[in-house]
């Protein structure tokens, strides 16, 4: 049995990908490096909060009923959530700097269509251009 055509790719011819000057690479690698930077901070000061409430909550559970310590849960949920979700935009960062050492910052992973200049101002660590990306919100 033949296997099935693979639609992302049927039909397109290849682009090619310009390569950036050196001073442009160097520009976006330190705005990426920036950022991971900054968000490396934010998670470092996330997580030490969570250890200062933690270590007050321990010392002030005495006392709580039922809903006191459901509160408790779920804003200690609440905070981890938050925190995960800053260690995964670092992680999305860093994917972004490693796909600029290797040449494919810029180029959608899917299509291999440039990503429009405006969508990386607003998301510089996008891996998916505008069309793939609502194609894959929608699944």
């Amino acid at each position: 049995m033949a296997k099935p055509a693979d639609t992302r790719t049927a039909g397109r011819k290849p682009v090619a990908k310009a390569t950036r000057s050196a001073a442009e690479t160097d520009k976006i690698r330190a705005a990426l490096a920036a950022r991971r930077d900054e968000l490396r901070a934010e998670y470092d000061q996330t997580l030490s909060e969570i250890t200062e409430l933690q270590r007050d909550r321990l010392t002030d559970s005495a006392g709580d009923d039922q809903a006191d310590t459901g509160t408790k849960t779920f804003e200690r949920e609440q905070e981890i959530s938050l925190a995960n979700s800053i260690r995964e935009r670092i992680a999305q960062v860093e994917r972004a700097l490693e796909r600029l050492d290797e040449g494919g910052y810029g180029w959608c992973e899917r299509c291999g269509d440039p990503i429009p200049v405006e969508r990386l101002a607003a998301f510089p660590s996008a891996t998916l251009c505008v069309k793939c990306k609502q194609l894959e919100e929608r699944r």
